[in-house]
């Protein structure tokens, strides 16, 4: 009888393993040249991971990333052996690494490549996470997103900003502050050649601007001087959001909001951790927790804050700026 119940406990095992595996979604990582991609294999694939990154795994990493902007470069052979003592396959290609896994993380740290990367990412139909930015320009933002929708794959994007607990409370208007009227935010805002404006690091501020404002903006006016940006938004309800992008002094990430009943502080950076649960969220139900609508509006507030700048300052049309994107385009 003994050994009949073991024999019992040895099938049981045997048949339930198949069934166990199928429960690990497995992750791969293009672009090893930001600490963006060795934080999230670090959080997944350590010891003692927490609940919400349980039955994930990084599997296999394509390293490229950026072979021209020298800071970003310059990280991949130290990233590459960092995220390998964790267990990931380094892969020759971006086509060989979509063999191994079922979802994407595009972390290229350059955008100029995002276009590129996030096509064959796409056509394979598997479900991709991309890194700011979405891509180095507007007219690639949008033929991302119909990309994305001519292949039926979900796809989204941002700022581990909007992820800031407060942004989020804020968001939500459950505080005791009231309904956010107005904002004041700013950020990091280093200039990169190949980047249009606020592409490259302003995004962050602009996303916390858009966060705890939502969508609405119809127009935006930004002036610039060597150390500073500072671009105004009108929203559609008369409201009023500012952005500041600092390039000298502090390097920070943060802002003011101006609410109903009380002005307080906006939230800064807070980690990885709260980005990368909506991300894993996402793998695993497929829907996208920022609407692509917004996300395209960040990108187009943005766009239009570059027009502003070349006409010194005017104010210029949100509508106008998406429709000569989506005209180019289709060119």
């Amino acid at each position: 009888m003994k050994h009949y119940f073991l024999l019992f406990i040895l099938i049981q095992l045997i048949v339930t393993l198949p069934v166990r595996s199928q429960y690990t979604i497995r992750l791969g990582i293009i672009g090893l040249d930001t600490s963006h991609s060795t934080a999230f294999v670090e959080l997944i694939n350590g010891k003692n991971p927490q609940p919400e990154f349980e039955g994930f795994k990084v599997v296999a990493a394509f390293p490229y990333g950026s072979r021209n902007i020298e800071s970003s470069a310059k990280r991949i052979p130290e990233y590459t052996e960092t995220v390998k003592k964790y267990g990931v396959k380094i892969s020759s290609s971006i086509a060989n690494m979509l063999k191994e896994v079922d979802c994407v993380f595009l972390e290229t740290n350059d955008g100029t490549l995002h276009l590129e990367q996030a096509t064959e990412v796409i056509k394979s139909g598997k479900t991709l996470f991309i890194d700011k930015p979405i891509a180095a320009t507007l007219p690639d933002v949008l033929t991302i997103y119909q990309l994305a929708e001519k292949y039926n794959v979900p796809i989204y994007s941002s700022s581990a900003l909007r992820f800031s607990p407060k942004n989020q409370e804020l968001r939500a208007g459950v505080g005791t502050e009231g309904k956010v009227i107005g904002a004041d935010c700013y950020s990091i805002c280093k200039n990169e050649a190949n980047h249009a404006g606020f592409y490259w690091y302003g995004i962050h501020g602009v996303e916390i601007l858009f966060t705890i404002m939502k969508q609405g903006c119809t127009s935006v006016s930004c002036i610039s001087t060597e150390s500073t940006d500072v671009a105004v938004g009108v929203w559609k309800d008369g409201r009023i959001g500012t952005y500041r992008g600092i390039r000298e002094g502090v390097q920070t990430y943060g802002g003011t909001a101006i609410c109903e009943k009380q002005v307080v502080a906006a939230g800064g950076y807070t980690g990885y951790t709260d980005l990368l649960k909506s991300i894993l969220t996402f793998f695993k139900t497929k829907v996208p927790p920022v609407d692509k609508a917004e996300t395209i509006e960040i990108y187009t507030f943005m766009e239009a804050a570059n027009e502003s700048i070349r006409q010194r300052g005017k104010p210029v049309s949100m509508e106008e700026t998406y429709t000569k994107a989506l005209k180019a385009v289709k060119k």
